[in-house]
């Protein structure tokens, strides 16, 4: 796959479909640039860990959530079993609950999986340069290929939800369950497409909030400000350049 050009303007949206079959559904995008693996994080870690903490302590649970539980119920009405099919906030707090953290993989993973736990929605974080864009959220077809992180080749099930850009490559697995490991953030990476989705009853308040976070986060350990914006059924395309190293 060739770069993108430093004058390309890419795309992200969710099919309209989504958006109808679930109005409650809350983006929040990011489009950070300028990124290594040489920094320190341990200060927004912290923080972001002692807020998950307090959360569950207050919940007993991740399942007492009201961002999992909506999760759990937008699974099921997509037809999978939500104790089977996890959202990927849903399967962090548990480990995090059982283990008392979380493994370390690389700064920018490890600060997406922090708010992700801190804020109990999923935080996905997409390689640029490993997407043909435009990338879209949408039902999947079913011959659509994913890469699992073992480097095995999946096809999401037809009408399976999934980020499929323009090449038929599926970025995830059940919509927020499993991202895959073609675009998966690694050493070399430069430029992310940072993606998290609510569904809950307060999620246009808090995703703003998230967003902020993230984006102080980002500025903190990289010094740079992220380009950012929440979708609305109204306003459902985010439009970025990217950068050349």
């Amino acid at each position: 796959m060739s770069a993108p050009s430093t004058s390309s303007a890419l795309q992200f949206s969710h099919h309209p479909e989504l958006w109808t079959r679930f109005p409650e559904l809350v983006p929040g995008v990011l489009h950070a640039s300028g990124l290594h693996a040489r920094v320190a994080i341990d200060e927004q870690l912290a923080r972001f860990n002692a807020q998950a903490r307090d959360r569950l302590k207050e919940a007993g649970s991740e399942s007492e959530l009201p961002e999992i539980q909506a999760w759990r119920r937008a699974f099921s009405k997509l037809g999978l079993k939500p104790t089977q099919y996890r959202c990927a906030s849903e399967s962090l707090l548990r480990r995090f609950r059982k283990e008392g953290e979380l493994p370390r993989i690389h700064p920018l993973i490890d600060l997406g999986n922090a708010v992700s736990i801190a804020f109990a929605v999923p935080v996905a974080v997409l390689d640029v340069e490993r997407v043909d864009w435009p990338l879209q959220v949408r039902l999947a077809q079913g011959s659509e290929r994913y890469e699992a992180f073992s480097g095995e080749t999946e096809h999401p099930d037809a009408g399976e939800v999934s980020f499929v850009d323009a090449a038929g490559r599926a970025h995830a697995r059940r919509w927020t369950h499993r991202q895959s490991g073609w675009s998966a953030v690694r050493d070399e990476t430069r430029e992310v497409l940072i993606v998290s989705e609510a569904l809950h009853a307060t999620a246009a308040q808090d995703m703003p909030v998230l967003v902020q976070a993230l984006k102080e986060s980002l500025r903190e350990v990289w010094g740079f400000e992220a380009q950012s914006a929440v979708l609305t059924a109204a306003q459902p395309m985010f439009t970025f350049s990217v950068h050349g190293r």
